[in-house]
């Protein structure tokens, strides 16, 4: 790990997890996975409260999730549906759109709940949902449970691993990377089948 990583948690204490978890969720520099089992072992030598250390993560995960939330409100179901009426939107087609709009509107609660347990999903998730136009208040309480789970379970493997925190990334690094290259082997797919999908000759 970093050695940023262990100076803001030296200098912020637990607000430091909080922040670190902000990024995560935003702008993932350094996994949930690494940074809450730090806590924990920061809570469990006395140097951070693990009620503190639990709760700023949580508050941390919420904020970033809401404003990947707010993107995908920003961006909006009609917009989104627009621009995939272009050619060049390789993505995914206003029908497949439309499947996963459907999709959303009847297991949105059900995918954010459990996304917020999947490494990479867990923040991906919020834009799809601010783009379906989830309840706001429904997304955060969801948000919040999931994240609060999430969180209680890493910080008690740091507090119970002690001295041996580190050991988790290495089971976890690999989990991540698979949810990586799964993620990046759909989008491939996606754009494959979009081009496949063209007209030969006006390529739409």
């Amino acid at each position: 790990m970093t050695e940023w990583v262990f100076a803001i948690v030296d200098r912020l204490g637990a607000a430091g997890i909080g922040l670190l978890i902000f990024l995560e969720n935003v702008v993932p520099p350094v996994p949930s996975e690494v940074i809450l089992p730090l806590g924990g072992f920061r809570a469990q030598v006395g140097v951070m409260n693990p009620v503190a250390v639990w709760g700023a993560a949580t508050v941390g995960a919420v904020a970033g999730a809401l404003v990947l939330y707010a993107l995908g409100a920003w961006l909006g179901y009609e917009r989104v549906h627009r621009l995939a009426g272009h050619r060049w939107f390789l993505l995914s087609s206003q029908k497949d759109l439309d499947r996963g709009r459907v999709l959303f509107d009847r297991h949105g609660s059900v995918i954010v709940l459990v996304g917020r347990c999947i490494p990479l999903v867990r923040s991906l998730v919020s834009i799809p949902a601010g783009i379906s136009g989830m309840p706001l208040m429904r997304f955060t309480f969801l948000s919040a449970l999931g994240s609060a789970v999430w969180n209680a379970l890493f910080v008690g493997l740091g507090w119970f691993l002690g001295d041996r925190w580190e050991v988790i990334e290495q089971y976890m690094g690999p989990i991540s990377t698979g949810v990586l290259v799964v993620a990046v082997l759909a989008v491939g797919w996606l754009v494959v089948r979009r081009l496949r999908g063209r007209d030969p000759v006006t390529g739409a």
